[in-house]
């Protein structure tokens, strides 16, 4: 029996997501970061380094807490998402 892979594992959890942003990078703070842990830590690779710049997708966030954890800087403002919103694990 072949292994699952992570990506298949995250396709059969159900997202609804919220407009209203739950994570946000302070950019002032984030630029001045040499190592950017956040793009090693996120289990659903929603960081991205993007011309100089990390950018985050926060649809596919799984709210662990993890880049808040990470980020020594505290440049990452991170709350869960309203009620009724985010991830669904184990949908389908």
């Amino acid at each position: 029996m072949k292994p699952i892979s992570v990506e298949d594992k995250l396709a059969v959890n159900k997202y609804d997501v919220d407009k209203d942003v739950h994570i946000k990078i302070n950019e002032d703070i984030c630029k001045e970061c040499e190592n950017h842990p956040c793009l090693y830590i996120c289990p659903a690779d929603c960081y991205k380094l993007r011309e100089q710049r990390i950018t985050f997708s926060y649809e596919g966030c799984l709210e662990c807490g993890s880049c808040q954890i990470v980020c020594d800087k505290e440049a990452i403002e991170w709350t869960l998402p309203r009620g009724g919103f985010g991830i669904c694990y184990e949908y389908g």
